[in-house]
């Protein structure tokens, strides 16, 4: 049996180990060898590269694109979108994530995982229409997490939902590192038998159970798997492909992956971490994750909050705090934007030594309805606090209130504009486009 493998050097495993740093001139250095490896797809594009391009680097994600396409000639190149949420926080109008999925595919990306932060069909709807008429491999993922009101029924449903929806494939996507062997296999089987689509695991080593979660899966029906080469594996990031494949190919699958070409993309990664040590986060497990259910580059984040606040010793506190205010919510996965809505939240709840006596306007909209479908019904106490007497929260799909973008976007930014593309990095950051525009120019 085939087991294919998703390589995450050149987006996940950089954005979990190194803050999203990688440049685009490293990533075009072993990209031709990547190509030759035998990968099912190689993950470069998506997530928070976006941003991070724009605001760090200096460099123009289209552009970063264009030319990872030159190089990967046998390899599609696949890319995560958060469904109505594109790459950025906020839900955007479905012109906008039309033109941006068409965008998108027309400069190279041939794979896309779309998800939605609470699993929230509605919100990926439009972005699949998109991706499949502009001739994308759609994967439809239900993203997973662990509470009282998600289970294995609750995960099948969504993939069901995602395969009426038009999904080529089904991925389940485990940010945290939560998903065990026992439930990796439940869950494959069952999507495989009751959906009938390939399925791809995604997880992280927080725990340390990613590894033998993915040959659960894999013993269970699993297609395809997500790996990071080993100088970027481990810790936040993923299982190590070189660990991942000769463990495969020793139980009699057949990966594709031919390792001795990827010995010189080994030694040249190697080489660049004493020039990414400044944004390296630590290599090690944090078991914690099972308990909070926070994602490492949550903690990062929370980490960095309370270092500005001068608190620091509180976080062990803002920790606890999370699955509290979790709860409240509604049980929403802790993944983007959800995760840093919950954090920031946890974050005001312990500085100011009272539970929501500062409420975000993230979390006021998510209570109004603003961002989807919560899990469970959130707590009356936290609704009380924020609607009017009378008010419900919204249930229609969010997007439907949002007027067309693209137009007045192009208006707006016409002595800057370059390329169609630049409508779109504008729409998704609007402060940071000007910024990079402007000193594009100069």
């Amino acid at each position: 049996m085939r087991v294919g493998i998703t390589e995450t050097l050149l987006r996940d495993a950089h954005q979990s180990l190194w803050a999203t740093r990688m440049k685009t001139d490293d990533m075009l250095k072993v990209a031709e060898q990547l190509d030759e490896a035998g990968f099912h797809s190689v993950e470069a594009w998506g997530g928070a590269t976006f941003d991070a391009s724009l605001r760090f680097l200096n460099e123009d994600p289209w552009a970063r694109l264009a030319k990872l396409r030159a190089y990967f000639k046998k390899t599609p190149i696949q890319m995560l979108l958060r469904g109505q949420n594109l790459l950025g926080y906020r839900h955007y109008p479905d012109d906008v994530v039309e033109y941006f999925v068409q965008k998108s595919v027309e400069n190279g990306i041939k794979i896309i995982r779309i998800f939605d932060a609470l699993n929230d069909v509605r919100n990926m709807e439009v972005a699949m229409r998109a991706a499949k008429e502009a001739g994308a491999h759609v994967q439809g993922t239900v993203v997973y997490t662990t509470s009282p009101v998600h289970n294995a029924d609750s995960f099948v449903k969504t993939a069901v939902e995602l395969k009426d929806k038009g999904a080529d494939s089904i991925c389940i996507k485990d940010m945290a590192g939560l998903l065990t062997p026992k439930m990796a296999k439940e869950l494959v089987g069952r999507i495989k038998e009751q959906v009938g689509l390939p399925v791809q695991l995604h997880s992280h080593c927080t725990s340390g159970m990613a590894a033998m979660a993915y040959l659960s899966g894999v013993e269970a029906g699993a297609d395809v798997i997500d790996t990071a080469l080993s100088p970027l594996a481990f810790g936040t990031s993923q299982p190590a492909t070189e660990t991942m494949v000769v463990a495969l190919e020793e139980l009699d699958y057949q990966t594709g992956v031919d390792l001795k070409k990827l010995t010189g993309v080994k030694e040249e990664v190697s080489n660049w971490k004493a020039r990414y040590k400044d944004v390296a986060a630590p290599l090690r497990m944090d078991t914690d994750v099972l308990i909070y259910q926070v994602p490492g580059g949550m903690i990062s984040n929370l980490r960095n909050q309370l270092k500005q606040q001068g608190m620091l010793n509180k976080l062990g506190d803002v920790l606890a705090e999370v699955p509290k205010v979790r709860e409240d919510l509604g049980y929403p996965p802790l993944v983007t934007p959800m995760s840093q809505i919950v954090g920031t939240q946890a974050v005001f709840n312990v500085i100011t030594g009272e539970r929501y006596k500062i409420k975000s306007k993230e979390i006021r909209d998510y209570v109004k309805g603003y961002y989807g479908r919560p899990p469970a019904p959130i707590s009356e106490d936290l609704k009380a606090q924020i609607l009017e007497p009378g008010e419900e929260p919204l249930t229609t799909r969010p997007a439907d209130l949002l007027a067309p973008g693209v137009d007045k976007a192009r208006e707006e930014i016409k002595q800057y504009l370059q390329q169609d593309e630049d409508v779109l990095t504008y729409l998704a950051f609007p402060e940071v486009a000007l910024d990079f525009f402007k000193r594009r120019q100069q």
